[in-house]
């Protein structure tokens, strides 16, 4: 390793520069994230050095984690499960879901967190269950759904966790069923990690629940994936994904369903592959998964 001689400016400039000067015939770079005027400047100051893409190279590097690194996860879990906790115990008819997001993301940073892993998504009545929905200016009413999305930064790095709700009432006959069935096809994505099981066939468990009961259609494109230094890591738990997975890897599980016009329900986990011996899934996300009226 060498530290490269002084601070600021580009980096990857200063390594391609410094390559050049020890005679180096190419350098690794990825192509993914190289920009046009980067790659303008590589050029300029190595002009005889080949790149050459070193692919998602890193990036696999990092789909195992060290038991410091899931200490990490652990602890950002603890705290979005505080913050969610609390929230749940405060008054929340009548409140915007933009209101409700931004307290959880207050919450997350009182707790500990450098702050949210990603925007926060709250979501009520017909816009519950939504993978990614953006919170707006809608009010939570009695007897809607309401699905949270939060996730907590701790030390670089991103967990996450999802709960649905019913809010003010007893549930409805159709919410029970919805809920139930989506809680089913999560345990079953839950119950398939293991070392050594395809990415497919974790994502099979969880999607052929669903696919049973009629929700073939509009189902979200993946069940799960890794987390991080990035929320959004190798591997996808997706259909046509490709791997196996090994010890110690941390992944959600996060299936869904949503009813437009009616709402839905999401329930996701942040666990770590564990093998079997040592007690099988690690789950860091620890908020009840009970269908609760708050």
């Amino acid at each position: 390793m060498q530290v490269l001689p002084q601070p600021g400016g580009d980096p990857a400039v200063a390594a391609a520069d410094l390559a050049e000067s020890q005679g180096a015939d190419s350098l690794a770079v990825e192509e993914h994230h190289l920009t046009v005027a980067r790659h303008r400047a590589l050029a300029s100051v190595a002009p005889r050095i080949r790149l050459a893409d070193l692919g998602s190279a890193v990036e696999q590097l990092r789909v195992v984690k060290d038991e410091e690194e899931i200490s990490c996860l652990r602890i950002g879990a603890e705290i979005a499960d505080q913050a969610l906790g609390e929230l749940l115990e405060s008054i929340l008819v009548g409140r915007t879901e933009r209101h409700l997001a931004l307290e959880l993301e207050r919450r997350l940073v009182d707790h500990g967190a450098d702050g949210p892993a990603f925007p926060t998504s709250v979501a009520t009545g017909p816009n519950s269950g939504r993978r990614g929905h953006r919170p707006t200016d809608r009010r939570v009413e009695e007897g809607d759904f309401l699905s949270v999305c939060l996730g907590a930064a701790y030390r670089g790095y991103r967990c996450e966790i999802g709960r649905t709700f019913v809010i003010g009432t007893s549930p409805a006959d159709w919410q029970i069923q919805l809920y139930d069935l989506v809680f089913a096809a999560q345990r079953a994505g839950r119950e398939a990690l293991a070392p050594g099981a395809a990415y497919r066939d974790v994502d099979r468990a969880a999607r052929q629940v669903l696919d049973s009961a009629g929700y073939a259609e509009g189902l979200q494109p993946l069940t799960g994936h890794g987390v991080g230094l990035e929320i959004d890591e190798d591997p996808q738990l997706a259909p046509a994904a490709m791997g196996k997975l090994d010890a110690c890897v941390p992944v959600t599980v996060e299936p869904g369903v949503h009813l437009p016009g009616r709402g839905g329900v999401r329930i996701d986990d942040t666990l770590v592959v564990r093998p079997e011996a040592d007690g099988g899934p690690e789950l860091l996300t620890i908020t009840t998964k009970e269908l609760l009226a708050l």
